[in-house]
């Protein structure tokens, strides 16, 4: 049976794989988390640095339609292989659209075949502007916002983004219904992939989010839970019951984990489950971007800062005059003692810069 420290190193030794190509990334993490904010750089971007060769912060902005992904809400928003989102596919959201909202959907979504691919402010300027009253109240959110449902309802995919906006196009014919306890299966390990090994606790919860991107099976949820507890790997380690992918030892010697230090992104999946965080590394780590100030504790947006086996503190990274600056803070209140941390931190720092382009 594993050991907590076994877990550690498994957790950090399969997801900080070797640096590879973006599409082998995106496959092997099955999803990757998306997230606004920029600080230094979107999340996305700092989770696909650690695991992309040579990854500049846009990488995937500039790339997405070339790929073969799709953006979507998986278990939260973000990017994944377009055959795992073709699973989720005909989505069934439990709220049914009003009459209005459906002829308001197809006026849209003429509009968009007819352009082939618009940008929200396009349908803002077709449908609201230059009326007193109209479908969508006169409010440009409201555009965007039918946008985003009929994006959600696989009426609509995201072609590309532009500086960061959505550009829509209209969605091939949706797959072929699929039996909906193997799809939830086939998920549910997608799940696990990327976020192994979690706790029991957290495998429930991941469950319910998924409801999120499989609303149509929201009461399959606790037999698709009851079958994952039963079909894959777990043991107790201090206390909880641990899951992990099938065929895979979390105890076996070659999870070794390079001694150097990474700066990781608040959605980064070493890091995601605040549950498992704790359990590892003894300390509470929460995103504060939606604090207020005064009750922050470690900054608006601190990435973990992981050295070696141990997550020791976070930094909190902005451009200045073009130039990279670091506020760090540790939990033991100084830094790791020795040259080895000094050395590791100022090459992850460097190599913060280049993926800026600093």
């Amino acid at each position: 049976m594993p050991t907590l420290d076994d877990l550690r190193r498994f957790a950090l030794a399969r997801s900080l794989f070797k640096a590879t190509t973006l599409p082998k990334a995106i496959e092997r993490l099955g999803f990757v988390q998306a997230d606004p904010i920029r600080a230094p750089a979107r999340a996305q971007d700092l989770t696909l640095r650690q695991r992309v060769a040579g990854y500049r912060a846009g990488d995937l902005e500039r790339r997405y339609a070339r790929l073969p992904i799709e953006e979507d809400f998986f278990v939260n928003y973000g990017f994944m292989p377009r055959a795992t989102q073709a699973l989720m596919h005909p989505r069934e959201p439990r709220h049914a659209w009003t009459r209005t909202r459906q002829a308001q959907a197809r006026a849209v979504l003429d509009f968009v075949r007819e352009r082939g691919v618009v940008h929200p402010r396009e349908v803002d300027a077709r449908f609201a502007h230059g009326t007193v009253t109209n479908w969508f109240g006169g409010s440009s959110l409201a555009s965007t916002q039918l946008l985003d449902d009929m994006h959600y309802r696989g009426l609509l995919r995201v072609a590309r983004r532009d500086g960061g906006i959505r550009l829509y196009a209209p969605r091939e014919a949706s797959p072929a219904r699929v039996d909906p306890a193997t799809a939830m299966d086939t998920l549910v390990d997608v799940v696990v992939a990327k976020y192994a090994p979690v706790p029991e606790r957290t495998l429930s919860q991941l469950l319910s989010l998924l409801c999120g991107g499989v609303p149509q099976w929201r009461s399959q949820r606790r037999a698709a839970f009851d079958r994952a507890r039963s079909r894959l790997p777990s043991g107790p380690v201090e206390g909880q019951r641990w899951f992990w992918p099938r065929g895979e030892n979390p105890a076996s010697a070659r999870h070794a984990v390079e001694e150097r230090v990474r700066l990781l992104a608040p959605f980064d999946p070493v890091v995601w489950d605040r549950r498992r965080f704790e359990a590892f590394w003894g300390w509470a780590y929460r995103f504060e971007a939606y604090t207020p100030p005064a009750k922050r504790l470690r900054g608006y947006y601190a990435l973990p800062l992981l050295w070696h086996e141990q997550v020791v503190g976070w930094a909190s990274l902005s451009v200045v005059g073009g130039r990279l600056h670091a506020e760090l803070g540790y939990q033991a209140g100084r830094a790791p003692r020795g040259k080895a941390f000094g050395a590791a931190l100022d090459a992850e720092l460097d190599g913060v810069c280049g993926f800026l382009g600093l």
